[in-house]
């Protein structure tokens, strides 16, 4: 898994932060909603003037310049890298396959309810059984693959119905 922090500053530039540079950085605050920055011999004054702790966003300001930063860590590298999303899990209406393997088993079927979390089905890759859960609670619209199926990465697996 990479170790390293990408962040994104107006989705106009990325930044590759490694562990050795976040050790570099010192951070003070100065009030509940500024930060002193001083990193490689720079110091910055910062403003934060929203904060969406949760899923890594935030805007800062710098003089009188704002700034969208997003910042995505290894473990939200790795999530994506296997084909699922952490922003948008209430909007997802297709279950696709995050790698190639077998449908082992499936637990679900057109028309029923689940919640979030729950079991969809079992897929086997790298001779591993992975569960793959429901990312959000709805009804099941339609099942595309039956037991014993070899899946594609990125194949369509289940439909959701839309809310």
């Amino acid at each position: 898994m990479k170790q390293s922090y990408s962040i994104s500053v107006d989705d106009q530039h990325t930044f590759e932060l490694s562990a050795a540079d976040l050790k570099e950085l010192d951070v003070h605050r100065v009030s509940p909603t500024s930060l002193h920055v001083l990193y490689r011999g720079e110091s910055f004054l910062l403003e934060v003037k929203e904060a969406q702790f949760h899923q890594k966003k935030y805007q800062i300001q710098r003089g009188s310049t704002p700034h969208d930063i997003q910042i995505v860590n290894p473990l939200d590298a790795l999530i994506s890298s296997l084909g699922f999303s952490l922003d948008s899990k209430n909007d997802i209406q297709q279950i696709t396959a995050p790698m190639p393997g077998l449908i082992l088993d499936i637990h679900v079927k057109a028309g029923q309810e689940v919640q979030e979390n729950d079991p969809l089905l079992i897929l086997e890759a790298m001779k591993m059984e992975n569960v793959v859960a429901s990312p959000r609670g709805g009804v099941i619209k339609e099942v595309h693959v039956s037991q014993g199926t070899a899946v594609e990465k990125s194949q369509l697996l289940i439909e959701f119905e839309n809310d």
